[in-house]
């Protein structure tokens, strides 16, 4: 048994998945920005993961942008039936790599349909809404807004379940 099976499951969204998973930021270039500067590692290091027990990855098409998705799909689909795939929106790149909040209806609704597209899924597992009122770190306002665009979004059947990312236990409640 892999040391990744032994780190025991708890259930996101509706799966079982293991203590233990992979965050997919990294695999972009320098600054999470533009290609990974060794391509045949980052796809070597999504497949070794899976091998070894990893079955939820945590990832977000604004990474790259656009990069980390690619890779993963291009290393690992068609995915495995026990995998999750956890993305995040509510953000973006600007041109210089700076991070930039992105809350309008048609961001949120293009970030779905680009995590989809890079992905190449039909319907996400799992969407966190990242918060952005301060890039360093949570800060309270209302989130009502893009939740609710994200809900929409899950009505539509392009989401199964939703998380917050980022946020104050204020947030929080208000998400419930």
């Amino acid at each position: 048994m892999s040391s990744v099976n032994k780190s025991g499951t708890y259930k996101l969204g509706g799966d079982s998945v293991r203590r233990l998973g992979y965050g997919a930021m990294q695999l972009a270039g320098k600054g999470v920005f533009g290609p990974p500067k060794d391509h045949d590692a980052a796809i070597a290091v999504l497949r070794e993961a899976v091998a070894n027990g990893v079955n939820h990855i945590d990832t977000s098409d604004y990474y790259g942008p656009h990069v980390t998705n690619r890779l993963i799909r291009e290393a690992l689909a068609p995915y495995p039936g026990d995998l999750t795939i956890v993305t995040k929106i509510g953000a973006r790149r600007g041109s210089d790599a700076s991070w930039l909040p992105a809350y309008s209806p048609e961001e949120l609704t293009q970030a779905v349909h680009d995590n989809l597209a890079n992905l190449g899924l039909d319907v996400l597992d799992v969407v966190n809404l990242r918060i952005m009122f301060d890039t360093h770190g949570p800060a309270e306002g209302s989130i009502e807004a893009p939740l609710t665009v994200l809900a929409e979004l899950q009505r539509r059947g392009l989401v199964r379940h939703i998380g917050l990312s980022n946020v104050t236990r204020a947030q929080i409640a208000e998400g419930r």
